[in-house]
């Protein structure tokens, strides 16, 4: 190697060494920021500045360090003892590890670790694990019917082809537990076979949350019993357990089995049928 390339070389390497550097100066900065609330524009130009210290740094060694050309040496084999030939491979095989430019080594290792640490809070901003609170709602059995005032609802109070909004009680307002009461005819109803009882005299309440992109399911037009999402349009038959017949929706809506107290007001018979919202909540 001659004092021209010696010195490109270790110039090269300290070109490597300042965009690890740099790397990890953004990446501490980046974590810094996001640990103090947090701002968009800036984590993103350091998270850009962090990523392309770590590629500079990585295509300048790769290219201007590492060495390109083989060059071979005739030579004449040399004798070897038994002694000599066990110290060399005692040598490769033992644990000893010979590091080149341990300081490109160590910095790398340090604008990795520092990447990593910067991704640790926003993993770490992600919270628990939700386990199976998505497949739960307020509603328990016995639990009453309410409107959105919070007055308990009476089943003779629903006038044939009526939809009111309901919550559980002590929970009005609840997103997930919103649900949507129908009286519909008697004998008009096709119930699946294990909800022979959930719609005691004609009145069946399913979730309000459509099941296509959750948008509330507000919308009833009476002549053909449907529910209807004004968001993309989908379209529930009440008469059949709310199965989707138009629009984007490929679940039917959860219902709620109902059941009338002593007093004539309308409770849960527990909670919904099926996870309330957009299907792919129950993707696994």
């Amino acid at each position: 190697m001659t004092g021209d390339d010696g010195h490109g070389t270790r110039r090269a390497e300290r070109l490597v060494a300042a965009g690890f550097a740099v790397c990890v100066v953004a990446a501490l900065a980046l974590a810094l920021v996001y640990r103090r609330g947090g701002q968009p524009q800036l984590e993103g130009a350091l998270l850009a500045v962090a990523l392309g210290g770590l590629g500079f740094g990585l295509v300048t060694w790769a290219r201007r360090v590492l060495p390109h050309d083989e060059e071979f040496e005739d030579r004449e084999t040399l004798p070897t003892t038994a002694d000599e030939r066990r110290q060399v491979h005692d040598t490769v095989e033992g644990d000893e590890v010979i590091a080149r430019r341990p300081l490109l080594v160590r910095m790398l290792g340090a604008a990795v670790g520092a990447l990593g640490v910067a991704a640790l809070f926003p993993i770490r901003s992600l919270g628990p694990h939700p386990g199976t609170t998505l497949e739960r709602t307020p509603w328990e059995r016995g639990r009453r019917l309410v409107n959105a005032e919070g007055h308990p609802v009476r089943a003779a109070e629903i006038p044939l082809d009526g939809l009111v909004t309901v919550f559980p009680e002590g929970h009005v307002g609840s997103s997930d537990g919103q649900a949507v009461l129908i009286r519909v005819g008697r004998g008009l109803l096709e119930p699946v076979p294990a909800r022979q009882d959930w719609a005691p005299e004609g009145l069946i309440a399913f979730s309000k949350v459509c099941t296509h992109a959750g948008c509330p399911v507000g919308l009833y037009q009476a002549d053909v019993h449907q529910l209807l999402c004004p968001c993309h349009q989908s379209a529930f038959d009440v008469l059949r357990a709310a199965q989707p017949v138009f629009g984007p929706a490929a679940r039917p809506l959860p219902q709620l089995p109902l059941n009338i107290d002593a007093e004539g007001f309308l409770t849960a018979g527990g909670d919904f049928s099926e996870p309330v919202g957009p299907a792919w909540w129950a993707r696994r």
